[in-house]
């Protein structure tokens, strides 16, 4: 249920509600403030009595309940009061009005390139009076008061007293609601002015003074959910409130701040969930949607459960979702029955990954991928580790990520996997779709140049996964990681040989043509033939490999020696073509049908993202 009056307000009785604390912010909201470009065309509009906007506010004391606090950089004497309404939009106007005309202090803002200043507003009195000069006529000064000019050693306006105001005929803004201390100050100082002054207050101070604010008042009536509506349908200075921001909104009606739940709090010694997942590495970038995305399917994946039991059929049972309308339709009691779960799940999620030798954040295919899996190993839990189940989780997995399916929008994906894949575990379902949609094209490998992409990172853990050896350091890939050893993924036929032998560059940056190794080793390799560095590597005093050895490493990579140290690219590309596919073909459970020919050049074309600078 919602009501809500339309009116308007005079400026002044606004700006004097918010000093009072009868109008405050919901916790919740973005404690920025508008830069110092936006504060002065906000009071050139006014001055010019142009509309800013319509302000929507909020009547407390009904059923939605928030934390609140002051505008930006007000204080009060005593306790905070209790606020009679609150801002729920119109943030950014009121907190630079409010700052502007009601502070002593500097008003607290940022300069073009976004660092922040303190800055005192005046209005320069005889530009204001000539109407094409208005806006230029609102001075931003330092906090002392001044304008330097030639790196801060000269000044160029010093407004530091009031003297000094009045005689250059700049007047302050903080006075423009009562103007009659620094009216007397004039007719001390500048008294000769003071018919100019007197024009001036009738021409633009009393646009401020008479100045009507459009309000839009949403009764004590109005329902959270209604309130929640609101929030996503008004941007705070431009940029939509995101799904976690809308869902703290909601939980804060119940007295539960969701910001310390999950980013913790210094002040109120609170350790946020994000802190507890920074500790472990692969959990680093997991997002606060996402973990309100796996609260959402558990949730609803309970109440389907529940409707099939009383048997509810058709549309009347409920579906797994972890669409936006379901993530904000949660309640607090929702949230508080799985965070511990899904926390555990996406913490084993972590272990299981580790295994399948994921070991940074940066190296995860796709984050999103993460929140299925957490969400069902929150039910397995120590079950995720029987033979049966680890394989067909894997394969579920690898079936995500070679056959890129967990990119753009993934909510009904990744609804569907939390069922499918649970069924799928306990033997009452078939193969999940991901696992059965799932197609890898052989072409692809000829198109895959970019390390941000999910396949080819996929196809990079897979060869470390395997154990592949270093060329120059005696270790594998993995352990030179664990060592903090620089490493890259580089060519194996070098960039500057395959360019001398004419071989084109959607060719050789293909993965077929790249492989996890040392800093140290592709210096050595340098642009030099494969049988050139495979000799200076062997020859080196620092590793001493023989022939054998040497084709060992060269094989943990996929990689035919013999081809390789006959500079046969074309041989070698099969070679390595072919042993990638089988790679794929074992981790996705599935058979991939080989191509006949060659790639074609639309084949080649098709990713062009910027290549890493390597020989």
């Amino acid at each position: 249920m919602s009501t809500f009056d339309s009116t308007k307000t005079p400026l002044p009785e606004i700006i004097k509600q918010i000093t009072e604390g009868k109008l405050q912010l919901p916790d919740f909201q973005r404690g920025w403030v508008w830069d110092d470009e936006h504060v002065r065309s906000l009071l050139v509009s006014v001055a010019r009595s142009f509309p800013v906007g319509a302000v929507m506010l909020l009547e407390t004391g009904g059923e939605v309940r928030f934390q609140v606090r002051p505008v930006e950089n007000l204080t009060f004497a005593g306790p905070t009061p209790e606020p009679e309404r609150l801002i729920l939009d119109g943030q950014q106007r009121l907190t630079s009005l409010t700052q502007v005309l009601a502070l002593e202090k500097p008003v607290k803002t940022y300069n073009e390139k976004g660092k922040p200043i303190e800055r005192h507003y005046y209005i320069d009195i005889q530009a204001a009076l000539e109407d094409e000069r208005l806006d230029e006529a609102f001075v931003a000064v330092e906090a002392d008061k001044t304008i330097k000019t030639n790196f801060g050693r000269d000044i160029r306006l010093d407004l530091s007293t009031p003297q000094k105001e009045c005689e250059a005929l700049h007047f302050p803004c903080n006075q423009i609601l009562n103007s009659d201390t620094w009216e007397e100050g004039l007719q001390e100082f500048a008294a000769e002015k003071f018919g100019l002054y007197m024009q001036f207050r009738r021409q633009v101070l009393n646009a401020f003074r008479s100045y009507q604010l459009p309000l839009i008042v949403l009764g004590k009536a109005t329902s959270k959910e209604a309130v929640c509506l609101v929030f996503e349908k008004v941007n705070t200075g431009g940029v939509p409130l995101s799904v976690f921001e809308l869902v703290t909104a909601s939980f804060a009606a119940e007295g539960f701040n969701l910001r310390d739940d999950w980013h913790g709090s210094p002040l109120r010694k609170i350790v946020g969930r994000s802190q507890r997942f920074n500790v472990e590495p692969l959990l680093a970038t997991v997002e606060p949607t996402d973990f309100l995305q796996g609260i959402s399917l558990l949730h609803t994946l309970e109440k389907r459960k529940l409707d099939i039991q009383i048997g509810k059929t058709g549309k009347a049972v409920s579906a797994v979702s972890a669409k936006r309308v379901s993530v904000l339709s949660l309640s607090l009691a929702d949230y508080q029955k799985w965070a511990l779960d899904l926390e555990s799940g996406f913490l084993l999620a972590a272990k299981l990954l580790r295994k399948e030798c994921f070991f940074a954040a940066r190296d995860l295919p796709y984050r999103t991928q993460l929140v299925p899996l957490a969400a069902v190993l929150s039910h397995l839990k120590e079950r995720w580790l029987e033979p049966k189940i680890y394989d067909k989780l894997c394969r579920w997995y690898w079936c995500g990520v070679l056959g890129e399916l967990y990119g753009g929008a993934v909510e009904t994906r990744i609804a569907n996997d939390l069922e499918e894949l649970l069924g799928w575990i306990d033997g009452t379902r078939d193969e999940p779709r991901t696992v059965y949609e799932a197609a890898f094209q052989p072409s692809r490998l000829h198109t895959l140049r970019s390390r941000l992409s999910a396949a080819y990172k996929g196809l990079n853990t897979l060869i470390l996964r395997d154990g592949a050896k270093d060329f120059f350091w005696k270790a594998t890939i993995q352990e030179l990681d664990h060592e903090e050893v620089a490493l890259d993924i580089h060519h194996i036929f070098p960039k500057a040989w395959c360019e001398q032998q004419g071989i084109k560059p959607s060719v050789f940056n293909a993965i077929v043509n790249k492989t996890p190794i040392s800093y140290k080793a592709n210096r050595m390799i340098g642009g030099k033939a494969p049988s050139s560095y495979l000799a200076g590597i062997q020859s080196h005093k620092q590793v001493g490999l023989t022939d054998e050895t040497m084709n060992s490493i060269l094989e943990s990579h996929r990689i035919d020696p013999a081809a390789l140290r006959a500079d046969d690219f074309e041989r070698f590309y099969q070679q390595r073509h072919e042993h990638l596919l089988q790679i794929v073909e074992q981790v996705m459970g599935k058979s991939v049908e080989r191509d006949t020919g060659e790639p074609s050049d639309s084949d080649l074309d098709q990713e062009t993202e910027t290549e890493e600078a390597d020989t």
